[in-house]
């Protein structure tokens, strides 16, 4: 059967309000399916009127990695398209096999890509494959929906499109040779020494003998799994409003109520946990390791503190808080900045937005006549009044207060103007700078979590 790709990708783009400004990177390895991509998307620019770029990410797997390279380059440099190439070390003896590391590392790269979208150029056989190999590993209902053809990412990261998902690996063999396009292919394709390897070129032909539709019906499946795993999410999320914190406390370490989480069944819990990592763009974790987290979690009980890593994130609880937020490793790098509403400033794992606020927050007019406007680590001695009518407390009183576990507070951050602390995230506002009613105020607000 014929099968119009520019129709099919048009349609998905479409979908995703793909158009003018609308920055498309078509992940570009030089493989059959990566040009057809790329042939596809430069046919639709013209008339859909969005930025087209290209990425090829150079593994150093394969003594032809070179010239591979090369190859991207001059197919790009012939159509006009911007071109980047990124050189990356996939590291040796990964628990998830050489095909993991590498995938992990070249999603690395996407993630990092100025655009709105990385435009991948998966198909129908490929989801096909994914689905299998996902069941036979265990996988859960959010492993089986495989990949979406539109998929928004958190944090500002690039989404991605997979425009030709719909149609099988035939459909894009045939435009190719239509087309007349050329292509480069990966030896280590054809090694079933990898396990996605040997789904693609003994176990998928076998099942499709007795069932010839059979990557049409995996697709179909997993559009069936996606739907489930869009009502867990929809439950995550109800549950995530039901246990959230304190709305009294500052937004950087307000997070759940340590209390309901634990209320929560197992199976909810881990839901939720799941959904979270989600959010914050990272890769689920076994479900044999999540029920071992949340195991210590119970086993900690409501007040002792609790921090466990969780992959790229860390789940932290002291007293009745509990939240997850990025790992970081070293201290956040203070800052200055024209002290504007609207600003919106990177701290650790997370950010500080100023907002305009009447009557609230600190007075704008300490920022108008400010010659420096600083985000901070923490100064020795500091004391803040965090209300009036109140002395001036110490640091280290001011944390206990707001509950802020020891390993938070050397992160928080501090906002001084002219050297003077005016704010403290997780506390709040110095009263000598509060804004008084009826004034024109900025309101920081932290998210530890990004």
């Amino acid at each position: 059967m014929v099968v119009d790709l520019r129709a099919l990708a048009a349609e998905v783009l479409h979908r995703a309000a793909v158009g003018p400004g609308t920055r498309v990177c078509c992940a570009l390895s030089g493989g059959m399916d990566s040009i057809v991509l790329l042939d596809v998307l430069c046919a639709l620019q013209p008339s859909l009127g969005f930025q087209l770029s290209a990425v090829h990410v150079h593994h150093g797997l394969s003594p032809n990695a070179d010239d591979w390279l090369a190859f991207c380059e001059r197919v790009c440099a012939a159509r006009g398209v911007a071109f980047q190439a990124v050189c990356v070390n996939v590291p040796a003896g990964d628990r998830d096999g050489l095909e993991g590391a590498a995938r992990r590392q070249r999603h690395a790269v996407f993630d990092r890509q100025d655009c709105d979208w990385i435009a991948l150029g998966h198909h129908r056989d490929d989801q096909a494959e994914t689905v299998l190999f996902r069941l036979f590993r265990g996988t859960g209902v959010r492993g089986a929906a495989a990949m979406a053809e539109i998929d928004a990412r958190p944090l500002r990261q690039p989404g991605r499109l997979r425009p030709l998902l719909a149609a099988g690996r035939p459909q894009l063999v045939e435009h190719a040779h239509v087309a007349g396009l050329s292509w480069v292919d990966d030896e280590s394709n054809a090694d079933c020494r990898f396990a996605r390897n040997r789904i693609r070129h003994r176990i998928l032909p076998e099942i499709e003998q007795a069932f010839p539709a059979a990557s049409v019906s995996l697709g179909r499946a997993a559009a069936h799994f996606r739907e489930a795993a869009g009502l867990l999410d929809d439950l995550a999320e109800l549950d995530a409003c039901a246990c959230r914190g304190d709305p009294n406390l500052d937004d950087g370490v307000r997070g759940w109520r340590r209390s309901a989480l634990l209320a929560l069944t197992d199976s909810r819990l881990l839901n939720l946990l799941m959904w979270q990592i989600q959010r914050h763009g990272m890769l689920p974790l076994s479900t044999a390791r999540m029920l071992e987290a949340v195991r210590q979690f119970r086993e900690v009980g409501e007040q002792r503190p609790f921090r466990l890593p969780l992959g790229g994130l860390v789940w932290h609880a002291y007293r009745d808080q509990a939240w997850l937020e990025a790992l970081v490793s070293d201290l956040p790098v203070p800052q200055s900045w024209q002290g504007l509403p609207g600003a919106h400033l990177p701290w650790g794992g997370g950010h500080v937005v100023f907002k305009r606020a009447q009557g609230q927050g600190i007075d704008e007019r300490h920022f108008l006549a400010a010659n420096e406007c600083r985000l901070d680590l923490r100064p020795p001695g500091l004391r803040l009044q965090p209300a009036a009518g109140r002395p001036r407390r110490s640091f280290k009183n001011l944390c206990q207060e707001a509950a802020i576990p020891d390993w938070l507070r050397a992160r928080l951050p501090v906002l001084t103007i002219d050297g003077q602390v005016v704010w403290v995230g997780g506390i709040g506002a110095d009263q000598g700078f509060a804004c008084p009613p009826g004034r024109a105020g900025v309101l920081p607000v932290w998210h530890a979590q990004a």
